[in-house]
C-alpha cells in the first residue's frame, strides 16, 4: 500500500478499520501489526491526528533484526560473501556499461575528494551496474554488515584507482583480481 500510493514519510495512512477492509483481517490483527510497527519506529500514531508514516531510513530495524537473524557464525559468513558476490557482480554489470564520461567522474571523485567510504564507492559501480534489484539487496545487506563490523577496514585510494583502471580497460579478469585485492582476500 505504501508504495502503491506512493506514500512518503509524513503522510497519514488509513484507519485500522479501512486497514481491516482493505486486507480482509480483523481489526485486533491490524492492531497488533500496528503495534509493532509503532515498535520499530516505521510509523507513529498521534492522538486525535491519526497514524502516519515516519522516516526510516536511519533506523536501528537491521540492528534488530540482526540480533534474530544473525545469531550464528554461518549467518554472519553468508552476510559478508554475499555482499561480495554482489559486489563483483555488478562490477562485471558496470564493465558493459561503463563508458569515459563515468570513468572520468570516478576518477575526479576518487582523486579529489578528502576521503571517501568503501560503500559510497561501491554505491556508485552499483549504479553503473544499472541493476535496481542488485541495488536494493545490496543496500540491506550492507545495513546488515555495519551491524556486525564494529570498525569497518579502511582500504587504500590506490586500490580504487587500480580497480577503475582495470574497468576502463574493460578488462573483467583485471577487475575481479582488482576487486580482491582491495578486499585483500585470497582468489
Amino acid at each position: 500500500m505504501i508504495s502503491n500510493n506512493g506514500l512518503k514519510p509524513g503522510d497519514k495512512i488509513p484507519s485500522e478499520r479501512d486497514l481491516s477492509e482493505r486486507l480482509d483481517v480483523g481489526r485486533s490483527s491490524v492492531r497488533e501489526a500496528l503495534r509493532a510497527l509503532e515498535l520499530l519506529g516505521l510509523i507513529e500514531t498521534k492522538k486525535g491526528e491519526g497514524t502516519f508514516l515516519r522516516d526510516f531510513r536511519g533506523n536501528q530495524l537491521v540492528q534488530i533484526l540482526s540480533t534474530f537473524i544473525l545469531q550464528d557464525e554461518k549467518a554472519k559468513r553468508d552476510v559478508f560473501e554475499t555482499k561480495y558476490i554482489i559486489e563483483i557482480d555488478c562490477l562485471r554489470l558496470a564493465l558493459k556499461r561503463i563508458d569515459r564520461k563515468n570513468i572520468v567522474k570516478l576518477r575526479n571523485w576518487i582523486t579529489k575528494i578528502e576521503s571517501f567510504e568503501d560503500d559510497e564507492f561501491f554505491y556508485q559501480i552499483i549504479l553503473l551496474a544499472d541493476n535496481h534489484l542488485f541495488l536494493r539487496i545490496w543496500l540491506i545487506l550492507k545495513d546488515y554488515y555495519y551491524s556486525l563490523v564494529q570498525t569497518p577496514p579502511k582500504y587504500k585510494r590506490e586500490d580504487y584507482l587500480f580497480l577503475l583502471e582495470a574497468l576502463e580497460e574493460k578488462n573483467e579478469e583485471l577487475t575481479v583480481a582488482a576487486y580482491w585485492k582491495l578486499r585483500n582476500l585470497s582468489v
